[in-house]
């Protein structure tokens, strides 16, 4: 790590180990599938770690993310992003080339294209029926008529109406477990509700798929729900430690950087880490306020106590303390390299081509690559 370029993107493999068998021993208890989603690591040999534990099927957000893992041998993919009508053809050449391929809609003009294209192509798509179980994303309301509809349309074309997903995005609003309990129920109870009226209008839709993280965790009882989706548990970030998901020590990237330059006049660090680094998102700055666009640790992986990156510049970041103190400089020559927690895996991971491997039993760091774009 000393001789690393900088700034670059760490990855503790044993975290990554516990996260995913933490998270599959759970929602195994609660006798439901997982299926990851592989937006943050977007990396076959996370994937294939996932798969170790136990997962067969998997989530993806972009079709670069399908395609790359369809490549790598990955066949039963849920491209989990209302889909675009311009994406309908690429979606047939995956499921030609023998990807079970699911897309996912929730509205009437996209399922009459989703039609349209099932007739020109001559293919089946395989659908769920997005729904708005919070009022934070888009999503069918599951009582409303246009679910029916939709399927009606989908199933005169030919199309398989598999069932039902959602994206509680309102558990990233939470500040207790109640409240994260809360929103899994009503994860699950609007899906369920959305998959049972399918089915009173003769819909099998025998999937109800749920996502999200937090929700995944708190989860007590998942009654009627077939399958979940979280993403960021592999990884985890300073947003899941402000919801009470896990812990700093649990977090398993990390943006190896170095101190360029001193702010003497303000007692602050300057890094070589940016938003271009770090990325731009203030994760859960409306959590606590001090972790700013991440927290800082020594090049051991040990918190330094009150560190923060304050500000970012597109390569530089600056080091404060979240209390206003002025820092001991003299502790942080120019130099000096750290490591900084993310806010947001999703968005940190999303800077780098890929990962340095860093594992206890592991005499020198691996490199596994990352795929990218949509």
């Amino acid at each position: 790590m000393q001789q690393a370029n900088t700034p670059s993107l760490w990855l503790d493999r044993d975290r990554v180990e516990a996260n995913i068998r933490r998270m599959h021993e759970h929602l195994l208890g609660l006798g439901v599938r997982l299926r990851p989603h592989l937006k943050t690591c977007k990396s076959m040999p996370v994937a294939q770690m996932m798969q170790a534990a136990g997962a067969s099927c998997f989530t993806v957000s972009t079709l670069a993310e399908a395609r790359y893992f369809h490549a790598q041998g990955l066949h039963d993919l849920l491209y989990a992003v209302g889909i675009a009508p311009g994406k309908l053809e690429p979606c047939a050449a995956l499921m030609r080339s023998g990807c079970r391929l699911t897309i996912t809609l929730d509205n009437l003009t996209a399922a009459s294209a989703v039609a349209a294209a099932a007739r020109q192509h001559a293919v089946s798509y395989r659908v769920l029926l997005e729904i708005d179980c919070d009022g934070e994303r888009a999503g069918f309301a599951p009582d409303t008529k246009t679910l029916i509809q939709a399927a009606r349309i989908l199933d005169q074309a030919g199309c398989e109406v598999a069932g039902v997903m959602t994206h509680a995005g309102g558990s990233y609003h939470c500040r207790d477990r109640d409240c994260l309990r809360r929103a899994a129920d009503n994860e699950r109870d609007t899906t369920v509700l959305a998959a049972q009226r399918l089915r009173a209008h003769g819909f099998a839709a025998p999937v109800v798929s749920i996502g999200s993280t937090p929700t995944a965790s708190f989860a007590g009882d998942l009654t009627g729900v077939t399958e979940v989706r979280p993403g960021t548990y592999v990884f985890q970030d300073l947003v899941m430690v402000g919801l009470g998901v896990c812990t700093a020590d649990d977090i398993a990237i990390s943006v190896l950087c170095e101190v360029i330059g001193h702010r003497a006049e303000h007692g602050e660090l300057i890094v070589d880490a940016g938003w271009m680094a770090l990325s731009r998102d203030p994760g859960n700055s409306d959590q606590d306020g001090q972790c700013g666009f991440g927290l800082v640790c020594d090049l051991a992986g040990g918190l330094l106590d009150g560190l923060q990156v304050r500000h970012v510049n597109q390569e530089h970041g600056v080091i404060a303390d979240h209390a206003g103190r002025a820092i001991d400089l003299s502790a942080f020559p120019v130099g000096t390299r750290l490591r900084i927690l993310p806010n947001h895996a999703c968005a940190t991971a999303a800077q780098y081509a890929g990962y340095h491997v860093m594992a206890a039993d592991q005499d020198q760091n691996l490199y596994w690559e990352r795929c990218s774009g949509w």
